[in-house]
């Protein structure tokens, strides 16, 4: 049998991200029993304290134990935080050298959505893959740059460290997790039973293209507001650093050190964003939204749609326009 540790953040957290790790393992539990076989999962909620309060006080947790009392467990899962995240880390410090420990000792750590930042703070994603929310992918790139944040990834699974991506996805990364333990026919089972989309691999999709402005560099910043507002057009690097009388090697550093894009990705997510608000809200066909955003090959309008998103242009269309929904 696997202990399993879900920890009860010291500060506010998602508590779907709690209960519903907890339901998952439980239901695979039950589903054995009911196969007369031996729980899979020994599953305890772990605290720095004996009560969390969450949502202003509307839901409170109740660790059934502390760390301090934990000597060795088998797989440590950290839920998704839920508010400033540097004040989310300082008011869970302590379970750092913890995780630790237990990771040393042998145990595996799942994070789960901004659970990651937790994860990451301890050292042992050095170099190695990790998720969290789409929202969250800039912020975690500064705070932790040695990471490889694969913020397009659903799951991450590397030297028995996990990760999923936001919200909840990582319900995903807990029906990964009984496979990998107990194998598929239980994990399609509880997939099932949950009515959990398996095998879905990328947050893609789901992803909101809104720049990244929170810099310092004016220049730049109008730049950006320029592409935007200028999305049908042909625009150049020559013609953006020229518009701002900067050089064009000096331009595309400040510009991409300002936003972690060079300016042509950042067009192009400019241009395909622009494309997605018109697939959600029009009935414009596809070579129109393709026109409207100033591409004019349809293959390659195709191929960079997809490249960012995960999906082409119709099919992105059919699962997120309300008419073509209803059909």
């Amino acid at each position: 049998m696997k202990h399993v540790s879900i920890l009860v953040p010291n500060s506010p957290c998602i508590l779907s991200s709690v209960i519903g790790a907890y339901k998952i393992l439980m239901s695979a539990n039950s589903a054995l029993a009911h196969a007369g076989k031996k729980p899979a999962f020994k599953v305890q909620m772990v605290g720095l304290n004996h009560e969390t309060s969450l949502y202003d006080g509307l839901f409170s947790v109740r660790p059934e134990i502390l760390i301090q009392d934990v000597d060795k467990t088998d797989l440590v899962i950290i839920p998704a935080f839920n508010g400033d995240i540097p004040t989310c880390l300082q008011q869970n410090a302590e379970y750092i050298p913890w995780i630790i420990q237990q990771y040393k000792q042998g145990a595996e750590v799942a994070s789960l959505c901004t659970g990651a930042f937790l994860l990451a703070s301890t050292g042992l994603l050095h170099g190695k893959k990790c998720s969290t929310h789409w929202m969250a992918a800039e912020a975690f790139r500064q705070a932790f740059p040695d990471v490889k944040l694969q913020a397009e990834k659903i799951i991450t699974d590397e030297m028995g460290l996990y990760s999923s991506g936001g919200a909840y996805s990582f319900l995903n990364l807990m029906i990964y997790l009984v496979e990998k333990f107990c194998g598929r026919e239980l994990a399609v089972y509880c997939a099932k039973l949950m009515e959990i989309e398996i095998e879905r691999k990328s947050q893609s999709p789901f992803a909101i293209f809104t720049g990244q402005k929170e810099h310092e560099d004016e220049s730049i910043r109008k730049a950006q507001l320029y592409m935007e507002n200028n999305v049908a057009a042909k625009i150049s690097v020559d013609q953006l650093s020229e518009m701002f009388a900067i050089s064009k090697r000096n331009f595309e550093r400040r510009f991409k050190k300002a936003t972690k894009n060079t300016p042509v990705e950042y067009l192009q997510r400019v241009k395909i964003e622009a494309a997605k608000k018109s697939l959600e809200s029009t009935r414009e066909n596809i070579n129109e939204v393709m026109y409207n955003v100033g591409y004019s090959d349809s293959k390659a309008f195709r191929n960079m749609f997809k490249k960012i998103t995960g999906l082409s242009p119709v099919n992105y269309r059919n699962k997120y326009n309300r008419e073509m929904a209803v059909r």
